[in-house]
């Protein structure tokens, strides 16, 4: 089992940056493949980027592509999301999951089985 703590949420204007972290303890992240997820008040939750356990291989929604990119430091057992030429539309809480297929990219939710309990994003115009 592993427990993860996102960090690194706030308050930013349009066209700023931010740097999310995903601390994980428990088992070894090398373990797990990893995803970002976010949630919108009263929007349903939504994939956002994923990678390999490994760093080999990622994925992202549309709506970050060239913007947003995953990493992680399986020394630190950390992963991250740097956010680029952030939007108002990019507001939402955004969590961390953990999936035991670690060879996959999965931008499916039901797939991850370890979540941590978010952090808040909030971009302003």
């Amino acid at each position: 089992q592993v427990q993860l703590v996102e960090s690194g949420g706030g308050l930013v204007q349009a066209g700023g940056s931010l740097r999310l972290s995903c601390a994980a303890s428990g088992r070894t992240l090398r373990s797990y493949a990893m995803g970002w997820f976010r949630q919108a008040p009263g929007k349903e939750r939504q994939f956002v980027a994923a990678i390999d356990w490994i760093g080999g291989s990622t994925n992202y929604a549309d709506s970050v592509k060239g913007r947003f990119t995953i990493s992680r430091d399986n020394a630190r057992n950390t992963v991250y999301l740097q956010m680029n030429s952030l939007k108002p539309e990019d507001t939402a809480v955004y969590y961390c999951a953990a999936d035991s297929h670690r060879y996959f990219t999965s931008w499916y939710s039901g797939e991850y089985e370890y979540w941590g309990q978010g952090t808040q994003v909030t971009v302003s115009s």
